[in-house]
């Protein structure tokens, strides 16, 4: 199997965690706090420590910069705003709850306790709002036999909400299970080929939803399995009220791509 193939499946379904394509990361706090006082440092905060070094997501993706990050602030005993900041950051770059727990263990091992206790009260406030999610997903992964697998970050952007991914297997044919927190779905999208081609869904675990263009939108159960051909735009995610999990498998073809659309709206979604 080529290996374009497989990052062919993995880009159809959720996040992978490995960034395919560069972005620049746009900073401001920079010039709106210090650009009148110290206009140079501010263009080196936003322009190169951002602009450039942040934005290197073809050497260090991301969810790597903010570990190194908070490891290097907490290791100085740094534990205002600026750890705040990156705590934050950190959280939108995929860093779970269950990780950050972990990682500022490890570091009070090196750094010192009390640092680690200084860290831990930022991070369970930049956490709080987690607590009754993760324990929601805790609940969801027992109700399944697959693992819900590791935050989708390489391609946020063509979700809305959170969604995981779990290679199930790599051999003959690869499997991924994809799981969507509640409300969770993929941007309308096409899988390309010139022969063959497409995708087949079965879902795992809690209910969601499947939708061609121009048809009504299809319910997807545990053991529903879901035909998606070559050329088809469509879309697939969670329920509303329902975390939501499916495999993914790829139908072989020729020159087979994906084809990223626009997201499923509010309004559109709100009528399922």
């Amino acid at each position: 199997m080529k290996i374009t193939t497989i990052l062919a499946i993995i880009a159809m379904t959720i996040n992978c965690t490995t960034i395919m394509a560069q972005e620049t990361i746009k900073q401001t706090a920079g010039r709106n706090q210090l650009g009148e006082f110290a206009p140079k440092f501010a263009e080196l905060n936003d322009d190169v420590l951002f602009g450039e070094v942040w934005s290197r997501t073809d050497k260090l993706g991301l969810r790597d910069r903010s570990l190194v990050t908070i490891t290097s602030l907490i290791s100085q005993g740094i534990t205002d705003s600026s750890l705040t900041y990156h705590l934050q950051t950190a959280k939108q770059n995929g860093i779970t709850q269950t990780e950050i727990a972990e990682i500022i263990t490890h570091i009070s091992f090196y750094a010192g306790w009390p640092k680690a206790w200084a860290a831990f009260r930022l991070a369970k406030e930049v956490w709080a709002e987690d607590a009754s999610a993760e324990d929601a997903k805790a609940i969801f992964q027992r109700e399944m036999i697959f693992p819900i697998g590791e935050p989708n970050t390489a391609y946020a952007k063509y979700f809305t909400g959170n969604s995981y991914l779990a290679p199930v297997s790599n051999e003959q044919v690869p499997v991924f299970n994809v799981t969507f927190e509640p409300g969770c779905r993929n941007n309308w999208h096409i899988h390309r080929a010139t022969k063959g081609g497409g995708q087949m869904l079965i879902g795992v675990a809690g209910r969601g939803w499947y939708q061609e263009e121009g048809k009504p939108a299809v319910q997807i159960l545990p053991g529903t399995v879901i035909h998606i051909p070559a050329g088809v735009k469509h879309w697939h995610g969670a329920a509303a009220d329902s975390w939501f999990a499916h495999l993914a498998f790829e139908v072989a073809g020729e020159n087979t791509s994906n084809e990223w659309l626009e997201p499923v709206t509010d309004e559109e979604y709100s009528k399922l």
